[in-house]
């Protein structure tokens, strides 16, 4: 069979994009996502993206690790499906979707620039050297020395497959602080397994655990990912963390034909 689809970035972090509105795909082939997101085998991703009907919604989001398994929430995933829908015609320049995580606001301009709103955040946990919460995806929060040497690839993994998180592990995200209100960032994704250029969730996680922990007291943050810049702004408020939103670009990059 013949599927048509879509490559999108969004700061470096890359998704196969597919329109599955009439129920076509084979959702639970793990190892035909694997190979489709595999970069020697296949298309090449950091994941794969269904594009679904929702009944109460504009589309239903269901992302899957390059692993092949379906996965918790992809920030830069859920900025690219909006870029995406707005190319399909299926959403204008506002839109609200269904996602793992639930209910997502989001808007897209004419530069391709989205903006998306990301879950709330009410609990988080500050420990000496780190910080841990959850974005829609778990995140361990990390700042580090020489971020630029740093081995994402080793450390990171050790963190994600340590006792700390047990089975299912977490993200981990290197961060090094700019000025007040920016911040660099390196990612180690789990269930891509590797440093990615760009993650969503981890950069909201950054700026949310940064203002928590004193480093800075903006709730605007720019953030500084291997693949570009985000912006995270947020509300706060003595419950947590309210009308988060994690915005940059999404880019189309090309479309094709691949035979499952």
């Amino acid at each position: 069979m013949q599927v048509e689809f879509y490559k999108y970035q969004g700061t470096g972090n890359d998704f196969v994009m597919i329109d599955n509105r009439t129920n076509f795909f084979p959702k639970d082939d793990v190892k035909l996502i694997e190979r489709l997101c595999d970069r020697r085998f296949g298309i090449g991703a950091d994941g794969l993206i269904l594009l679904e009907n929702d009944t109460e919604t504009d589309f239903r989001m269901v992302y899957y690790n390059s692993d092949g398994n379906q996965s918790s929430m992809c920030g830069n995933g859920g900025r690219c499906l909006v870029a995406f829908a707005n190319q399909l015609g299926v959403i204008d320049d506002k839109t609200t979707f269904i996602a793992t995580d639930g209910l997502h606001h989001a808007s897209v301009n004419a530069d391709s620039i989205v903006s998306l709103q990301m879950i709330d955040v009410n609990e988080i946990q500050k420990k000496d050297s780190y910080t841990f919460l959850n974005t829609g995806s778990p995140h361990h929060v990390q700042i580090v020395d020489d971020l630029e040497h740093y081995n994402v690839k080793e450390n990171g993994a050790a963190i994600r497959y340590g006792e700390l998180y047990g089975e299912k592990g977490s993200n981990v995200n290197f961060v090094k602080k700019v000025d007040n209100d920016t911040f660099s960032l390196r990612t180690y994704e789990r269930g891509v397994e590797d440093e990615t250029l760009a993650c969503g969730t981890g950069a909201t996680a950054v700026a949310i655990a940064m203002n928590a922990i004193g480093e800075t007291d903006k709730t605007s943050i720019n953030l500084n990912v291997e693949g570009g810049k985000l912006v995270v702004s947020f509300d706060k408020d003595n419950d947590g963390y309210t009308n988060v939103f994690l915005t940059g670009p999404a880019k189309f990059v090309f479309k094709g034909t691949i035979e499952i």
